[in-house]
């Protein structure tokens, strides 16, 4: 994959329902060139498919954090089967470094957020916790 196929990618990622003519003259290429390599990204398998991205309500605002938890190694899979009952965990990366696991939740107050975090706290095999609010997403590609 090389530049122009990242940059094509880019491109669908914003909006897969773009044509390929609007896509080939914001990127300077030819109709062809764009829809033979997208055609070629595809039976290569590194454009898996297409999805529809629901907005959400307007009048439904949403607070979100980031948490970083550390915990027993051997509690692991257990305690991400825990995390998986919280429907405000929104996402779930196991990392290296300090903390162990990283989580993304979402609520509609942060009062909300609040006893989830105190409440993940208190799951066993979690030593620690570390908490950031999420002022505003300046890319988001999900």
């Amino acid at each position: 994959m090389d530049q122009l196929d990242r940059r094509i990618i880019a491109a669908l990622q914003h909006n897969a329902r773009e044509s390929t003519t609007k896509i080939a003259a914001r990127l300077g290429v030819a109709r062809t060139t764009v829809h033979e390599r997208i055609a070629r990204m595809e039976e290569r398998g590194e454009i898996a498919g297409y999805s529809v991205v629901l907005r959400e309500p307007q009048d439904e605002s949403r607070v979100q954090v980031v948490v970083m938890l550390e915990v027993q190694q051997k509690e692991t899979a257990r305690i991400i089967k825990r995390l998986e009952a919280y429907p405000e965990v929104k996402l779930c990366l196991s990392i290296n470094g300090e903390f162990d696991l990283l989580l993304s939740a979402e609520a509609p107050r942060i009062e909300d957020l609040d006893v989830l975090v105190d409440e993940l706290a208190e799951i066993p095999g979690v030593l620690r916790t570390n908490t950031s609010v999420v002022f505003g997403r300046r890319i988001d590609r999900s």
